[in-house]
């Protein structure tokens, strides 16, 4: 906490009550609420809040005690949250993990923080540092003004009608003579962004120079984070890295008339062989800018959409060929469909934007650099289904996008976008925003709306599925960020259109993030069918380390390991599960030749463990046995008795698990073993 009188926490809790009295499953923001005010949730409230929702105190203990975020007793004076998952592990992560802090730093561990491609990474009391090193962590640490605690800081709480200057973005004088674009994306803030975008507007006014600084999304080159864009009769000039101390520099080398740099930015060619569809706006205007969102063709699929019926809406996208971008690929004008054609008095869609998966980030930046396409999606999904509800569930490792995606949903509502009368046609439709608080398990569909009832985030059963009793019982459709952002541009320019990209059943475009042991990671959004070889070399260019290529993860974290020799697979759904993978949500983290596979298994199996919901048995027991299992495996303890003993488990998890938590965590296990035996110590 900071210094000063510590709050009361029986006042702060009647607070939080008041303030969300009447919110149907508000039990998990409730908590969280608390928890931001006192650094953690005391038990003695537990009573209280019980009491006040109607609850039994186990309902309510038994949440506090699933999320990993919540705690209920105090932190140390800072809290520094370290990324575990595969790709920061990738770019040395572990090593990190085991230098100490200091004694009044408390040390969590979390499982992706969305900058896979800038790792490993970490947060400061809810400020992202990334790449974290030692002595940037014990920096932010020391600095002044930190917040401690475990708060996310002022820095990233979100007030409700919060206006667009009250956040960090942009400095406008009048009659500005040249613009100057400095990303406010959360991974360009890490590498010091703010701190450029101030160096640049004072450097503006010490020279006389009238210059608009405008804060915009990334580009996705993120190893050139912070990407500064200067604009000239030519378009953009890029130029990057670019540290606060680097301006005076570049200003005298011309900077404000587009002079040096890296060339026209949309001639880069990370960017120029991209097919930019639902990232089309991102990075090119500020993404709290109405005005800049409307000029660059946004609503125009909403304004389409209120033109037609609501089965010709899904029509639509069923013609269009778009599958779930969020890992099961599921075709979106079905589940749409499902959810239509289920009567009902209240409908609702539901955006899972808890994006866990390691290696992935394009949510994030679509979040957080045209949040306004993520609205429109989900109010043509509104009129789509019958729904006038919509509820974003994000998680609660995403500050920056919590705190933009809040204004953008005051804005779109302030202007007419959202609410009971969208765009004067008489159709309500309106939108939520919820977190998580610390769960792999909550990016799975029927947890997720656990979750966002205010309960353990534990699977259902099925059926029913979620389209015909999801959210509090009703019909629901429920799509992740890119699924819900690729719909306006189907709405306005056609199925017909959309479908031409791609191949075979993988139609449309997929953001492909690139991450881990890798020179150039960042984002690639391509029409399916380009091979992983080509993403790796031609975009990523090889490992950031130089060595070879030994491993591939695509999918995620329960996406089955590549060899080098496999790269030239196709980048689409069927072809990747012909040889045992899984696309996912587009995520490839890359691993070089001293990477240790055996310890990845491990890890497979301990992420399992650690992240089960623990409904099902083959889920929570299974895991926890192959952790032990692959240890002795490794210390070579009977391993004609240990492999088979690791099939016959993983068959059982395959077979038998709830959901695919358990289902698919086999995956990265046995593709490690059966492709690199050597590191577990086999004759292959």
């Amino acid at each position: 906490m900071s210094d000063g009188a510590a709050p009361d926490p029986d006042i702060v809790v009647k607070q939080v009550l008041a303030a969300h009295a009447g919110e149907e499953g508000a039990l998990l923001e409730i908590l969280i609420a608390v928890q931001e005010a006192l650094g953690y949730v005391p038990p003695a409230s537990l009573p209280t809040i019980a009491h006040a929702l109607n609850l039994s105190r186990a309902d309510v203990h038994g949440v506090v005690t699933f999320y990993h975020e919540l705690r209920t007793t105090p932190p140390g004076r800072h809290v520094v949250k370290l990324c575990r998952a595969e790709a920061c592990q990738a770019a040395g992560a572990d090593a990190l993990a085991a230098e100490a802090l200091g004694p009044d730093v408390t040390v969590e561990p979390v499982y992706c923080l969305g900058c896979c491609a800038t790792g490993p990474a970490a947060l400061v009391d809810g400020e992202l540092v990334a790449p974290a090193t030692l002595a940037r962590l014990t920096q932010k640490i020391g600095s002044d003004g930190s917040q401690g605690g475990g708060s996310r800081g002022d820095q990233n709480r979100i007030v409700v009608g919060q206006n667009q200057s009250d956040l960090p973005n942009s400095h406008l004088p009048v009659n500005p003579s040249v613009s100057v674009f400095v990303p406010r994306d959360a991974a360009a803030r890490a590498r010091g962004a703010d701190a450029v975008a101030a160096a640049i507007a004072a450097e503006a006014a010490r020279r006389g120079r009238a210059v608009r600084v405008v804060r915009n999304g990334s580009r996705g080159m993120l190893w050139l984070e912070p990407l500064v864009e200067v604009e000239t009769a030519r378009g953009r000039v890029a130029y990057g890295p670019v540290a606060p101390g680097d301006v005076a520099r570049l200003v005298d080398g011309g900077l404000f008339d587009g002079q040096g740099g890296l060339g026209p930015t949309d001639e880069l060619s990370y960017l120029a062989r991209q097919e930019r569809v639902t990232f089309a706006r991102v990075g090119l205007i500020d993404p709290l800018d109405l005005a800049a969102y409307a000029a660059h063709g946004g609503w125009a699929g909403l304004r389409a959409a209120l033109e037609r019926a609501p089965a010709a809406i899904v029509d639509e996208v069923t013609r269009s060929g778009l599958r779930g971008r969020g890992g099961a690929a599921f075709p979106t004008g079905i589940k749409w469909r499902t959810t239509l054609d289920t009567a009902a008095p209240q409908k609702y869609v539901v955006c899972n934007a808890d994006e866990g998966d390691s290696g992935t980030f394009s949510d994030r930046l679509l979040m957080e650099g045209d949040p306004f396409t993520l609205l429109e999606g989900m109010a043509i999904a509104g009129l789509a289904v019958g729904a006038t509800r919509g509820f974003i569930y994000l998680r609660s490792e995403y500050p920056d996008a919590y705190r933009t995606l809040g204004a953008a949903i005051d804005a779109a509502r302030a202007a007419g976008f959202l609410g009971r009368d969208v765009l004067g046609s008489g159709r309500a439709f309106d939108v939520t925003l919820r977190r998580g608080a610390g769960s792999y398990v909550c990016g799975e569909e029927t947890a997720l709306l656990e979750s966002l009832e205010g309960k353990r985030g534990e699977v259902r059963y099925r059926p029913p599925v979620p389209a015909e009793r999801g959210l509090f019982g009703r019909p629901t459709a429920l799509n992740n960020v890119v699924t819900l952002a690729s719909v306006p541009a189907i709405l306005a320019r056609g199925a017909d259109w959309y479908r031409d990209l791609g191949v075979g059943r993988s139609r449309g475009t997929l953001a492909f993030q690139l991450a881990g042991n890798v020179a150039r990671g960042g984002l690639v959004e391509k029409a399916f069918g380009l091979t992983l070889r080509n993403l790796i070399d031609e975009y990523g260019g090889g490992t950031r380390s130089g060595r070879p290529v030994k491993a591939v993860q695509v999918g995620g974290p329960l996406g089955a390991y590549l060899t080098a020799a496999e790269l030239d697979v196709a980048l689409d759904y069927e072809a990747l599960a012909a040889i045992g993978g899984t696309l996912g949500h587009g995520g490839v983290v890359v691993f070089d030749d001293t990477v240790d596979m055996a310890k990845m298994a491990r890890y497979a199996m301990e992420f399992c463990s650690l992240e089960s919901c623990g409904k099902c048995t083959p889920c929570r027991i299974g895991s926890t046995r192959g952790v032990e299992v692959i240890d002795r495996l490794v210390r070579g303890e009977r391993p004609e008795v240990q492999l088979p003993l690791l099939r016959d488990l993983c068959d059982t998890m395959t077979h038998a698990s709830l959901c695919a938590m358990g289902g698919m965590t086999p995956n990265p296990v046995l593709s490690a073993v059966d492709k690199f035996p050597e590191d577990f110590r086999l004759r292959s």
